[in-house]
């Protein structure tokens, strides 16, 4: 047996293995960014809602604040 018929018979199976290994890798990254991508979208649902709620609770404390003014000045008369 010669030299390069022993690395052929050892450096084939290694590079084929080393090739399905990056395959796999290269497809579990893939899933980790969608899985990424996926909360990245739901972070984002969350501070819309958060930012809504907000001008909600603004909208909502102007209105008490003017009704409350209109008591007040109302008691004075």
């Amino acid at each position: 047996m010669t030299n390069q018929q022993l690395y052929l018979i050892i450096g084939a199976p290694m590079l084929f293995n080393a090739v399905l290994i990056g395959l796999l890798v290269g497809y579990i990254n893939a899933k980790f960014d969608g899985v990424t991508q996926r909360f990245n979208a739901i972070d984002q649902r969350f501070n819309d809602m958060r930012d809504l709620w907000r001008a909600e609770l603004r909208r909502v404390e102007e209105v008490l604040d003017a009704r409350l003014k209109h008591l007040e000045e109302y008691a004075k008369h």
